[in-house]
């Protein structure tokens, strides 16, 4: 785990720890993560001196801007155990979970088959297969959590079936931290259907532990670059390249084309196919950047850190009679606590906490069904990362009372 002078050198990187008008303490990082001084510089060194428009042109510029943004692709293809011919830029998470509903599932599934997800899902992968459900008319199914957040391996057997032809869920929840065994739902779901297709969305997973989609196995795993450091606009789908190359391109334009004629086009195969346009690459260039700076640090040296940060909270909040917890009791959990006072708006409780110059997420986090789910419509969430300190969870208890005391709320 890292020690306390590891955590305070790295903090040296951070521009926002350093602000000379105001302390700031940052609990928001499932919702985007601060960029060290390293993915900064290489934004500007990209637009300085590597400027050029990737596989496109005979000059140098050109060149070396194609090279930039292939070893990008090679270094986080390493990074998740892939191929590099399996890594698809794209903006987001979100998009590529777009991407396979309309390349994919709009054109494979059919009224006779079932989608499972779990209700705690981000909407990216919810409302997306929504949509899908609706034009396909495949049937959408939930797994339900526990009391403990969890989701039973009776829960998941009674709603896995010869008829799931998606499965797609989290790799660890925004909301309550849980971080399902997604590596055995998947070799399950895979033996009772050899045919269905498994979608792993690792946007709150990626940043805080070692990704294997070799390993997991699954047909498809995206994640989002701006909440592990990188600049905003640049995610990854990971796809086995079989079934990539198997499917239709998602946008259509300049660069991802093999011949255009007057009546037809035939296009290239994975990742080309998939990146039509200019593509970002100072956004690529700051995913590699931002994937050395975490390796550097140790992957497991984060998690380790960031469970212990969760559970000192964790432990200091459930003394608080004031306030509910959401997130599992599992140790085992994503680096969130979604809580709630339990006479006052989330709102109002993250308004009072900047005044502190505490940064705290408020509201549905993108997961409406899981809070409706949990009884509520709302919640406040604090989340952690390896530039975080317990003394700064300290100064958020300490607050904490500070907010019930304004808000008039007895203890």
């Amino acid at each position: 785990m890292l020690t306390k002078d590891q955590v305070l050198k790295i903090r040296e990187d951070f521009k926002y720890l350093n602000l000379n008008d105001k302390e700031l303490i940052y609990f928001d990082n499932a919702a985007t993560s601060q960029k060290p001084n390293r993915v900064i510089e290489s934004l500007d060194e990209y637009y300085s001196y590597e400027n050029g428009n990737p596989h496109r042109g005979a000059h140098y510029l050109a060149m070396k801007s194609t090279e930039v943004y292939e070893n990008s692709r090679d270094k986080i293809a390493s990074f998740i155990n892939a191929s590099s011919n399996e890594i698809v830029f794209l903006r987001n998470a979100t998009e590529a979970l777009n991407l396979i509903a309309y390349s994919w599932a709009l054109n494979n599934l059919t009224e006779n088959d079932e989608i499972l997800i779990s209700i705690m899902e981000h909407h990216s992968n919810l409302v997306t297969w929504q949509y899908v459900s609706k034009k396909t008319g495949a049937k959408i199914k939930y797994l339900y959590l526990d009391d403990n957040k969890q989701i039973t391996e009776e829960e998941f057997n009674s709603k896995i079936s010869k008829n799931t032809k998606l499965f797609s869920i989290t790799a660890a929840s925004n909301v309550v931290g849980t971080m399902p065994n997604v590596k055995e739902m998947i070799k399950k779901a895979k033996k009772i259907n050899p045919e269905i297709v498994t979608v792993v969305d690792a946007a709150q997973f990626a940043p805080h532990h070692k990704v294997d989609v070799a390993d997991i196995d699954c047909d498809f795993l995206v994640f989002s670059g701006h909440k592990m450091l990188s600049a905003m606009g640049i995610g990854v789908l990971y796809g086995k390249e079989e079934l990539l190359n198997s499917i239709d391109p998602f946008l259509y334009g300049g660069d991802m084309i093999e011949y255009v004629y007057e009546e037809k086009s035939t296009y290239l195969n994975s990742p080309q196919r998939f990146e039509a346009g200019t593509q970002n690459v100072g956004g690529a260039k700051s995913l590699a950047v931002a994937i050395e700076y975490i390796e550097e640090i140790g992957i497991d040296n984060i998690y380790e850190y960031e469970a212990a940060l969760t559970t000192y909270a964790y432990e200091k909040m459930e003394k608080l009679s004031y306030i509910d917890i959401y997130t599992t009791k599992d140790t085992h959990r994503s680096p969130v606590l979604a809580f709630n006072f339990k006479d006052a708006h989330p709102h109002d409780v993250a308004s009072i906490l900047d005044n502190y110059g505490i940064a705290i997420r408020s509201g549905h986090h993108c997961a409406q069904p899981l809070h409706r789910n949990l009884g509520i419509n709302f919640s406040c969430r604090a989340s952690f990362a390896f530039y975080n300190t317990f003394e700064e969870i300290d100064y958020f208890i300490e607050h904490l009372e500070d907010v019930r005391r304004l808000m008039g709320i007895e203890s």
